[in-house]
């Protein structure tokens, strides 16, 4: 039997999360990932008005709350079977965006990259060759000597103040850490700059949610932002003007640094695009409508099983079947009172602690199967279905990603998406991708606006029979969809299947495990037990968000080791 390594809390994330896995001859035979929360919102939504679960289902999490608001006023409009007016949609389409873009920047610099970036290296860095490496990426303003020094005088004064903040507890001269001095003061540079770009997709996001976190302009049947060019008290011309110049700035970072600071790291670390891919089955949904009912989008979804591109089925619409009748639930391994697999609409949530055991119940989190397989979901998932429609932003950058790994000595293709760096680049190439949409989709609101179409909210009526409905957003982490039964106005059940669920879904009842699990077998070797970076690089490369995949902590649990890793979390 192999050695057992618990590393628990998994910190820089949000929420608690156990990870064990068994190892032999420093490689990884076996896993378990194990959410430590029970989340409850389901039992607290039956017998309210449907109307207000997008305001609860927010307070699932304090970071993925406009994703909730989306997917939850969706599921209830799909039950009506109703219509919104098109500014609606667009606006809708701009907060997403830019709730993406922010979620993206800060997962990268600010939860993961301390896997790969060594802050203490930094301090033996030349300013001006950081300068020069930096400038061979992208000739963005701010990557000049003087930055780079100042940033690293700053680095050192903190270092030598031994209270190093955020920085604590990193595994500093790591075997696995091997960036140069010169990259790790630009990754560290960038980091620290990071902090006030990712503040500005979320200004507009607050513009257009009314506050942000927990949006209030979301609602069924629309939105309730006033639109009038002329009035102070609504969306006018001057605030449109506004998150124009936002949206400008963001995207000049995120196109030219945060893509291209991916692109370097992930050439730097180029044995890591064959690791950690674990569950070959690949699910996304289309998302940004560009119209009232919802079959016309602006990013495609589908499903890929077995890593083939060839195999990719398209989600078409807002009602399409293939997705409505092929999710459920399972609860073999998990800490509830149920029989599965369920179809979300006949789910329940009903807790039921029996302590952690690997080969029985380990996990708050349910596993989520379609067509009874595990599916990965998350910007691997979306970037692929690109491709395999021939989706033109994707493309763009994909193709862009590639060519410049080239010019840095780096061959890649397809295939290096499906690893702990293809995440990270797919992340990074769909905040590119929604940098662009969020412009388009802006320029469509104006254009819809000019022409004298003010509608931002249909009527909403429930009737007094049953009727069903499902909701679907394709979040930051990946595909997300919420389930509702109404019966004479008011809820009588309803389901949260979230990204981090289908990522982080223990074994069903056939055994299979989830993508986190699969992920972490047969990873890199660890190299040191008592710092298993290893483990952290694969599991953080899934950006994990455990408030919305579970909820209430359980502190009691067996481990054979208790690792010490980042203090901070999300």
């Amino acid at each position: 039997m192999g050695k057992r390594i618990t590393v628990d809390p998994i910190t820089r994330i949000e929420g608690h999360l156990r990870i064990d896995v068994e190892a032999d001859g420093g490689r990884i035979v076996n896993a378990w990932a194990s959410p430590q929360m029970w989340r409850g919102i389901e039992v607290i939504l039956r017998g309210r008005d449907p109307r207000d679960a997008c305001l609860i289902t927010q307070r699932i999490c304090g970071v993925c709350t406009t994703v909730h608001a989306i997917a939850s006023v969706r599921a209830v409009e799909n039950a009506l079977g109703m219509e919104v007016p098109l500014n609606a949609q667009l606006v809708r389409n701009i907060i997403l965006a830019t709730h993406g873009m922010h979620d993206h920047i800060v997962h990268f610099y600010h939860l993961s990259a301390l896997d790969w970036v060594d802050i203490i290296s930094a301090l033996k860095a030349d300013p001006k060759k950081t300068a020069e490496l930096a400038q061979t990426l992208s000739d963005w303003k701010g990557n000049s000597v003087t930055y780079f020094k100042t940033v690293q005088e700053k680095l050192k004064a903190l270092v030598d103040s031994g209270q190093i903040g955020p920085f604590t507890n990193g595994y500093w001269g790591h075997p696995q850490m091997k960036l140069s001095p010169e990259a790790n003061l630009m990754a560290v540079a960038h980091y620290l700059t990071a902090l006030e770009y990712q503040f500005i997709p979320n200004k507009v996001a607050a513009i257009l949610g009314g506050k942000n976190p927990h949006v209030q302009s979301v609602i069924v049947g629309g939105i309730s932002l006033a639109i009038d060019p002329d009035s102070d008290s609504a969306l006018n011309r001057e605030r449109l003007d506004y998150i124009r110049e936002l949206l400008m700035q963001a995207k000049e970072f995120f196109q030219k640094v945060y893509l291209n600071d991916v692109i370097a790291i992930g050439c730097l670390y180029s044995d890591w695009t064959k690791i950690g891919g674990g569950v070959p089955n690949y699910l996304a949904v289309p998302d940004m409508p560009l119209d009232t009912k919802g079959t016309k989008f602006d990013l495609p979804g589908g499903t890929i099983f077995n890593k083939d591109l060839k195999t990719f089925t398209p989600i078409k619409s807002f009602n399409d079947p293939y997705f409505r009748d092929n999710v459920a639930e399972d609860v073999a391994h998990s800490w509830y009172k149920d029989t599965g697999p369920r179809h979300p609409w006949q789910g329940e949530t009903i807790p039921n602690y029996t302590d952690f055991n690997p080969n029985g119940k380990y996990s708050w989190a349910k596993a989520p199967r379609f067509k009874g397989e595990p599916m990965q979901v998350g910007p691997v998932s979306q970037v692929l279905a690109g491709i395999a429609s021939k989706h033109e932003l994707t493309m763009k950058w994909v193709n862009y990603a590639i060519e410049k790994a080239k010019s840095l000595g780096v061959n890649i293709g397809v295939d290096a998406f499906h690893s702990t760096i293809g995440r990270h680049l797919a992340r990074a190439i769909r905040a590119a991708v929604l940098a662009d949409l969020a412009l388009k989709h802006l320029d469509l609101l104006e254009k819809n606006i000019a022409k004298g179409d003010l509608e931002i909210w249909n009527e909403v009526k429930f009737p007094s029979e049953e009727i069903k409905g499902f909701g679907f957003h394709e979040a930051p982490r990946g595909t997300l969809s919420h389930w509702v039964v109404i019966e004479n106005g008011k809820i009588k059940n309803y389901q949260c299947v979230v990204p981090t669920t289908w990522n982080v879904s223990p074994r069903c009842g056939k055994g299979k495990m989830g993508p986190y699990e699969a992920a972490l077998v047969d990873n890199h070797p660890i190299v040191d037990p008592e710092k298993p970076l290893e483990v952290l690089r694969t599991i953080h490369s899934f950006d994990p968000c455990i408030a919305c995949a579970v909820h209430i902590i359980n502190a009691r649990g067996k481990e054979v080791k208790r690792v010490k890793v980042m203090a901070c979390s999300r």
